[in-house]
Parts: C-alpha cells; structure tokens; sequence
C-alpha cells in the first residue's frame, strides 16, 4: 500500500479556505492509500510566538480534522514534535544540503520579501520538510503546482545522501492537485488569515454572519440584476453547495433581488453544509482527551514506520554500528 504523507501547519484559526485548500483534499485521499498526516507545529515556530497559541492551534486542527471527516483508524494523525526522530533525521540531511538549495527556495524569499525575521528555522525549513517526508518512506506527497519545488528539493536532498552514503531513501513522488482550491476572502484576495479576510470554519454563528454580510460588492442598484459569477458571492457559493450554484445565480438576475438577501441565502447554505462538522467540533472541545489519545496513538503508529528508516541513515553514515 502507497504511502501518502502531508502535514498542516496549525499557525491560526481554522476557516473555510483551510477546509477546501487543505482539510477536503486530505480527507479524500485517505482512501486511496496509508495516510500519514502530522501537524507541523515545529514549522510553526517560525512565526507562531506565544506558547498558549500553538497548543490551541495545534489542537484546533486536530479537532478540526476529525469533525470533518477524518477517520483516524485508517488515517495515522499526530503531532509532528511528538516525534523525535525527524529532528535527528533533520540534521542528518542538512549535512548534504547545500547552501545554494536553501537560498532557491521560493518560500523562504517570498517570506522574507513579507518582511517576516530572517532566522535558521525559516531558511532550513526545507530540510526539515524534507525529513517530515523521507522519514516515513513516503511515496506520494500531495501539492499544488505552486508548492512543487517543495518535493524537488526533498528530492534532491534524499539522492545527494544516497549518493554519499549509499541508498537509503526512496524518492517520494509529488501528486499534482490540478486544480487547487484558492478561496477568495470577503475583500476578494485569497482567504488569509493574515489579510484578515477569513469565515470561520468551527466559529459561533454571529462569527461567521458577520464577516459575510461584510463581503464587499458593486453599487448595482437593487431592482437592476446582478451579474455575481466570479465574484466573491458567486465563488464562495460554488465552493460551499455546488448544486445550488446555478439557481444562486437566477437569484441574483432577479429584479428586486438584493445583496443582503444573496448573502444571507450563502449563509444558510454555509450553516447547512458545515452544521454537523461543527457539531463533532464542539464534542471533541468537551471531550480534549479523546484528541490526545488519538494523536499519541497516532504517533506510537508513525514511530513505527521512522524508527527503522532513521536506524538505517544512522547506520550509514557510521552512528550506529
């Protein structure tokens, strides 16, 4: 059985572009394979600052992914730190790595171009990534063709050990996601949290109606139809309830018809949809020990797959005899 690997990063709240960006597309793809799911909270240190903000993160996902389908009888789910074993592969790897890879990496630039700290964590992220990837002989790695040097790298890393130190790792192949979900925030830019443009995934009802009756549109008077594909409304409509999508857009053409009614009718289809999600939601924030107990057995079933990929490097490279 294919091994499929990803990891999500738990650096804020959960909402509805983390759900169709990410969580959807992993859900899906854990019947198709052993999943092997972590949650990066040692990426996360590169800009979550305040040690209470990672757990809650770091659990929202948990929770999140469980509520929204995840089965983690299939599915190993855990937290990346819990264990150890990458950080050593991690250092292993970077004894290869050249600097010149490092400074390719697209993500590391384009952070810095944000203005993010240039520290260690944030240029070596690569290599970490790359032993989150060969540490459990992954052999597909779900991407989006933006994320594809990610692989390449890894890649890379892996065949310059197996060059010096004889072949240990296997080649993890990427899987392309064509086509990608980019959901637009309420100001139209991709949903971000740190455009502040997000709808809360898991948040009460308030939390998530008022950020879209805050959706910006067009001055068209009320009694002129409104054209809405590809807008904000239009977009946010087709990803939410894509058999209601033509009938959203009837609505609209309709004279009379407002944006605060077509916002409200997303809203009902917003709590239709993620309704139950939200339900199981809130039963594993009552209930935190059921998501400790699934992501420590989680890590038990992780470790066995790392502990002989991880003596094996040590024994090639002269650690272990």
């Amino acid at each position: 059985m294919k091994i499929i690997l990803t990891g999500i990063q738990p650096s804020g709240t959960l909402h509805l572009g983390n759900y169709f960006g990410a969580m959807q597309p992993a859900i899906e793809l854990q019947d198709q394979g052993q999943a092997v799911y972590f949650i990066a909270d040692y990426h996360a240190l590169t800009s979550v600052t305040k040690a209470d903000d990672l757990r809650r993160f770091t659990f929202d996902v948990a929770a999140g992914f469980l509520a929204c389908g995840l089965d983690s009888h299939r599915t190993i789910l855990f937290r990346q730190s819990d264990v150890p074993e990458v950080v050593e592969l991690a250092w292993l790897l970077s004894v290869v790595t050249p600097m010149g890879l490092l400074e390719r990496a697209h993500s590391y630039k384009d952070k810095i171009a944000q203005g993010a700290e240039t520290s260690h964590g944030l240029f070596a992220y690569p290599v970490l990534m790359a032993a989150d990837i060969l540490l459990y002989n992954s052999d597909l790695v779900p991407v989006g063709k933006d994320q594809k040097q990610h692989l390449e790298i890894t890649r890379d890393v892996a065949q310059k050990f197996n060059d010096r130190f004889g072949p240990v790792f296997k080649l993890p192949e990427p899987l392309i996601r064509e086509a990608t979900a980019i959901l637009p925030g309420i100001d139209g830019r991709k949903m971000s949290k740190s455009y502040g443009n997000t709808i809360s995934l898991f948040g009460e009802e308030k939390e998530i109606k008022k950020p879209i009756m805050a959706i910006k549109t067009d001055s068209t008077p009320i009694e002129q139809p409104k054209q809405i594909e590809g807008t904000v409304l239009g977009q946010l409509m087709q990803a939410v309830n894509p058999a209601a999508y033509k009938d959203f857009v009837a609505l609209a053409a309709t004279p009379g018809t407002g944006y605060g009614e077509l916002k409200k009718k997303l809203l009902a289809e917003i709590e239709t949809r993620f309704r139950p999600f939200q339900e199981k939601y809130r039963h594993y924030v009552s209930h935190p020990g059921e998501v400790e107990a699934i992501l420590r057995d989680g890590a038990e079933r992780a470790r066995t797959i790392a502990r002989p990929v991880l003596e094996k490097a040590r024994h090639a490279t002269g650690l272990s005899r």
